[in-house]
C-alpha cells in the first residue's frame, strides 16, 4: 500500500522487488529449473552467437517497451532476467531513482542496444529496474541498432545462444539467404555441423563433376536448388518425413542413403530402399 510519501514508498518498492527476486529464485530451485532461466542475457555473448554485421545510432529519443529489455552490456551479475536487484548493494541508488520517479521528476533516457526486437542496457540499469518495479510499460531511450547475421527469434534464455551460435557457424560454411535459413529447422543444434559436412561433400562432388572451383556461396545456392528442395519434395511425396522437420528428414535419409547404397543419387530405387529400412 502506498503512503503518499516518496521516501517511504521508495523504500517499500525496493524491499518488495527484492523479496520477489528471492522468492523467484526459491521457486526456480523447487521446480529444478535450469539456472539460466532467470539470468539476464549478456550482450557480448548474444552478439558473438548471432554474428555482428554493423550498427547505427537511431535518431532522437525512442520509446521502448520495457518487456523487450532482456539483457545487459556489463551488469548481468547485478540483476535477474526481470531487472530485479540480486542484492542490497545498490539500494541507496535504486531508492533515490524511485523517489525521483514518484515525485514526477525528469529522468534521463537510458542507453540501449537493439538487436532485432530485443534490447540490452548499456547505461541505465537502475532506471529500467525502477520503471519495471513501478509497473511502467515503456521507457525513453537512446538506441543503437545492431545488425547480425542470424536473427534473435527463439532466444529466451542463455542456453538458446548455443543453437544460435551453431546456426551462425553453419551459415559461415553454407551461406544461405536469411529466407532460406528460416526453412532449415533442426531440433538438435549439434546436427548443424553434420548438415554442413553434408553440403560441403555435395559441393565437392559437384566441383569434381564440373571440373572447376566453386565458392561457398555458389555451392550453397546450387545445393539448395538442385539437392535440398527437390529431395525434400521427393521425401514429402514418399511419406518419409514423419514427425521430424523436413531438414531432419533430409539429413537422416541422406546419411542413411550413403551407408546403405554408397551412392549420392536420389531416384525411385533409393527411395524404396530407404522406405524398406526405416531404422
Amino acid at each position: 500500500m502506498e503512503t503518499g510519501f516518496p521516501q517511504a514508498d521508495a523504500e517499500a518498492d525496493f524491499l518488495r522487488i527484492r523479496r520477489r527476486q528471492v522468492l523467484s529464485r526459491l521457486a526456480a530451485w523447487l521446480r529444478h529449473e535450469p539456472d539460466d532461466v532467470s539470468e539476464i542475457l549478456p550482450f557480448d555473448e548474444v552478439v558473438a552467437a548471432l554474428g555482428r554485421t554493423g550498427e547505427r545510432r537511431l535518431p532522437g529519443v525512442q520509446v521502448v517497451p520495457l518487456d523487450t529489455i532482456v539483457g545487459s552490456v556489463d551488469r548481468a551479475a547485478d540483476f535477474d532476467r526481470w531487472f530485479r536487484p540480486r542484492s542490497h548493494r545498490s539500494r541507496e541508488r535504486w531508492e533515490r531513482l524511485a523517489r525521483a520517479r514518484r515525485r514526477g521528476e525528469t529522468v534521463p533516457p537510458v542507453d540501449l542496444y537493439r538487436i532485432g526486437g530485443l534490447h540490452f542496457v548499456r547505461d541505465g540499469h537502475h532506471r529500467v529496474s525502477v520503471a519495471l518495479a513501478l509497473g511502467l510499460r515503456t521507457i525513453d531511450a537512446l538506441v543503437t541498432e545492431v545488425t547480425t547475421r542470424v536473427d534473435t527469434d527463439g532466444i529466451v534464455r542463455r542456453g538458446d545462444l548455443i543453437t544460435k551460435d551453431l546456426r551462425r557457424v553453419f551459415l559461415d560454411r553454407v551461406p544461405l539467404t536469411r529466407a532460406q535459413l528460416g526453412f532449415v529447422e533442426i531440433a538438435d543444434p549439434w546436427n548443424y555441423a553434420e548438415l554442413s559436412e553434408t553440403v560441403e561433400a555435395w559441393g565437392f562432388r559437384l566441383m569434381q563433376s564440373e571440373g572447376r572451383f566453386l565458392d561457398r556461396a555458389t555451392v550453397a545456392q546450387r545445393w539448395w536448388g538442385e539437392e535440398y528442395e527437390p529431395v525434400v519434395h521427393l521425401l514429402r511425396e514418399a511419406d518419409l518425413i514423419g514427425r521430424r522437420t523436413e531438414t531432419e528428414a533430409y539429413l537422416t535419409l541422406a546419411c542413411r542413403r550413403y551407408r546403405l547404397l554408397r551412392t549420392h543419387r536420389w531416384d525411385d530405387e533409393v527411395v524404396e530402399t530407404l522406405r524398406a529400412h526405416p531404422s
